[in-house]
């Protein structure tokens, strides 16, 4: 059964805001972009800039930048946003911790993209999430996830593009060309929908003998992707622990390359 999760949620403070300066060359790639094709993609206005009233709920860290953008849009279709307003533990969430350790930037009622937060608030790598419920490293960090993000929009937006004006295009045909575009560029791979074996595996070990420090208390479980490639996967569903599995849940920790599985 769904828990929805309040728009004010009680976030870590401790964490430093990350610096709109350290993420301007994506961001104004990503107006450009939206510019050149506002037939195809809109952005959505930053909690500082909108007009209307927004219900979301953004982690501190993300002030800045969520001021500026609030999301992509593209033939209608989020595709991006930093403006969730409902928050879950169902569906791909299932197995993930508090609504305070995460932020979802995708999703759909199977899978997503959501942005790790350490224990403090600290923002730290991108994770795809499928209908396994497995988690792959689909970037570093925020930055790093957002200039992956715009490498695909830039190719949907020019295939979209090359089929001619979205006035001779019926909406419905445009919209599934768009979907289709922004799996094929991004999301098919970090969310585990291609056959193709992950760039890594990384495995879920006993914390007794992972000789990683500081983890949470009730630790069952813990894997180690600081020196793991992009593209790496985890499978939580095949931690070998106490009872069903899908009772645990995760807890992020070193920018969000430990990730520790705990009991129920």
């Amino acid at each position: 059964m769904s828990t929805p999760m309040n728009n004010s949620l009680p976030w870590p403070t401790e964490a430093e805001v990350l610096p709109l300066a350290s993420m301007r060359g994506v961001l104004d790639r990503l107006a450009s972009l939206v510019n050149t094709h506002e037939e195809d993609a809109a952005l959505v206005p930053g909690l500082a800039v909108t007009e209307e009233e927004v219900a979301a709920d953004p982690p501190p860290a993300l002030e800045q930048i969520g001021d500026e953008l609030g999301g992509i849009e593209v033939c209608g279709l989020t595709m991006l946003t930093l403006q969730i307003e409902d928050r879950t533990d169902v569906g791909p969430y299932t197995l993930l911790g508090p609504a305070t350790s995460f932020y979802p930037l995708y999703e759909t009622p199977e899978a997503a993209v959501v942005l790790a937060l350490d224990e403090d608030g600290s923002p730290g790598a991108v994770y795809g999430i499928g209908e396994d419920l497995a988690l792959q490293l689909a970037a570093e960090d925020l930055a790093s996830y957002l200039a992956r993000f715009a490498d695909a929009l830039e190719n949907t937006l020019t295939a979209l593009a090359e089929r001619g004006p979205a006035a001779d295009d019926t909406e419905k045909a445009r919209t599934e060309a768009a979907e289709q575009l922004m799996d094929e560029h991004l999301f098919t791979e970090i969310l585990g929908m291609t056959e193709a074996a992950p760039s890594a595996e990384v495995p879920l070990q006993d914390p007794a003998v992972a000789g990683i420090e500081g983890l949470p208390e009730g630790t069952l479980a813990v894997a180690d992707l600081r020196t793991a490639p992009v593209g790496a996967r985890v499978d939580l569903i095949e931690v070998d622990v106490p009872g069903d599995p899908l009772e645990t849940h995760v807890a992020w920790s070193a920018r969000g390359r430990v990730v520790a599985v705990l009991g129920g």
